[in-house]
């Protein structure tokens, strides 16, 4: 995983996790980064410092992890909301793994009968189905997604 610093034309900062450099770049092309302050989907990597692991790094970031500040309650409330979404969606809906762009188009135009779906899309899917004028959204990535 790569971190990048981003901002957006409106000069707000964030950060975003890529798998890859490549996966920036596609994901930019196909006009799925936004910020998340204001929406705009006009983002730039911003200049970052390298990071570098040295034995007086790991102690520094030693002591810091001791000193952590306690978590805003804002935070949990908004991963409290979205674990329920995403846990409305998946017990509501079927789960129709990679074939995602598929099922939706085909609900989107007719060809089957409206009912709630969810799985994979690669971002040239998405864009292809958001071209059509379907509408999709993306299921949140919560922190034990990622364990």
């Amino acid at each position: 995983m790569i971190r990048y610093q981003l901002s957006c034309s409106n000069t707000h900062a964030f950060e975003g996790w890529f798998a890859s450099a490549d996966a920036f770049d596609k994901q930019k092309a196909a006009g799925l980064l936004e910020c998340p302050e204001c929406g705009t989907t006009e983002v730039e990597k911003a200049l970052m410092a390298p990071s570098v692991s040295t034995s007086r790094s790991k102690e520094r970031r030693q002591s810091v992890a001791t000193v952590s500040q306690p978590a805003d309650p804002r935070r949990q409330e908004l991963l409290d909301t979205m674990r329920k979404l995403k846990s409305v969606v998946t017990e509501n809906a079927d789960y129709v793994g990679d074939r995602f762009a598929e099922e939706a188009r085909k609900i989107h135009f007719g060809e089957r009968d409206a009912r709630g779906i969810y799985g994979e899309a690669t971002g040239e899917e998405v864009k292809s189905l958001l071209d059509d004028g379907v509408e999709i959204l993306p299921l949140p990535d919560l922190p034990e997604d990622k364990n």
